[in-house]
This record gives C-alpha cells, structure tokens and sequence, in this order.
C-alpha cells in the first residue's frame, strides 16, 4: 500500500503521524507532502528564501526519518494557495510518479486558507492525475518539477497517468457528511509523541506533549482502544459488510 499524506505546512501532520508511522512500520510506502514551506512562521525572522528553504528540508526529513517515509515540499506560499488547477496539477504529476493508494489531508471546512486549499487540490488532483495529456501538457512545464521517484522516469520528462482508485482520508470534521475513521495508534503513540515535541521546540508552544497525549486518548476512547486518531473517509457509502460491527 502507498500513502500520501498532503498538508499546507510543516507540523500540520502531527494528528496523522502515528496512523502513517504504523503503515511505514507494516512496510507499506509513505510519503509526506507539504504544500508551502511555512515560511511566514515567526521564528524565521527576517531569513532569506533560501535559509528558510533549508531548515524546512532538514525538518522534513527528520519527520520523515522519524517513521520511516520519503518527503516532499512544494512552493505554492504561505497563506498565498488559491485552490486553483495550477497548484492541482503540481500535484497531480506527483501522484503520477507515487501512485498513491491512498490519500490524508486536511478537512474541506477549516479556517485557514491554506488547509482548505490544500484538502481541496488534493482531491482534484486524483482526476487530473488520471489523464495522460492534462498531466504532461506543456503548462506544467513551467511549473517546479515533482521529484523523479525512480530512474525510468528520471530519465523521461513524460508522466504515466494514475488511474487507480484512492481513498482519501481528512482530518475529522463534526459536520462532515462523510463517515468516521478511528486508526488505532498506541503502538506508535511514543513516536507521535515525540514528533510532536519536535515541532514544540521549534514554534515554542504552550501546548505541552501530555496535552498531545491526552487529546489522542480521548480519540482512543471514543474508538475503543487507547489512543487513535481520527479521519473521515471521503466516499459516498461504505463497502457491503457480512453484519453489523
């Protein structure tokens, strides 16, 4: 299984990182995708493009250490994301090359611009990403390439259309239509943990990792183990059961 975990900026996929730390560890392949480097975060000051270009790459790849996942960062700006089919098909060529099973994004309804955004070209880019001429037409080689992911298309500017159904996951949202995921996360729960802590030193902020601990235990609880997280899975209806759970 391939998943692709798609938010705006570093230290939004902490409410997902112990769901993607427990399929890497499976061996199933993840990669984390950032959409913006996060640049209008304070901490930065007044650092140039480049220095903030470079200890996001180092942040991402510590995550992406952490559980055992490739990364990637796009460019499309800090609070700056339209939504519109330009940023979707950046996207949907790096779908092209990762062939996701899967997608994790934001909810459609939260309050930042950005996660919005986001949550809303990772879904189009699923179709865009199924049409061999609207990935490689000749608009989207103006655009900051994806990485090349293996040496055949390294090697080859044209992109193979994903055609493949996704599932894609958003973080819960109480008025989503949508049904309830719960992912048992006590396994990989320290790691979260420690992820999370990582982004805390960084942002310096109040929220402390026992209160991180806690909001994963009352997801736990409403799930029935002791810590998950919690996703909604954007479909129509489920898949027929034998019985009722």
């Amino acid at each position: 299984m391939r998943i692709m975990a798609v938010f705006a900026h570093p230290d939004d996929e902490i409410s997902c990182i112990g769901t993607l730390a427990k399929h890497a560890a499976r061996g199933d392949e993840v990669m984390l995708v950032w959409t913006t480097l996060g640049e209008l975060a304070s901490q930065f000051g007044n650092a140039t493009h480049e220095e903030v270009t470079r200890v996001r790459r180092e942040h991402g790849a510590w995550v992406a250490g952490k559980i055992g996942a490739q990364f990637h960062f796009f460019d499309m700006g800090d609070s700056r994301m339209t939504g519109g089919r330009g940023e979707a098909l950046q996207l949907a060529r790096l779908y092209a090359q990762f062939k996701p099973n899967a997608v994790m994004t934001w909810s459609d309804d939260h309050p930042h611009p950005d996660h919005r955004m986001t949550a809303r070209i990772a879904f189009d880019a699923i179709t865009l990403a199924r049409i061999p001429k609207i990935v490689n037409e000749a608009d989207a080689e103006q655009m900051a390439p994806p990485p090349n992911l293996n040496d055949e298309q390294a090697s080859s500017r044209r992109f193979e259309a994903w055609r493949e159904p996704i599932r894609f996951y958003q973080y819960y949202a109480p008025a989503t239509p949508y049904p309830d995921v719960f992912i048992d996360t006590t396994a990989t729960i320290d790691t979260a943990e420690e992820v999370m802590r990582f982004y805390q030193d960084f942002y310096r902020w109040e929220w402390k990792p026992e209160n991180y601990r806690a909001m994963r235990a009352e997801i736990g609880r409403l799930g029935g183990v002791k810590f998950a997280e919690r996703f909604n899975l954007k479909v129509s209806h489920l898949k027929a059961r034998e019985y009722l759970d």
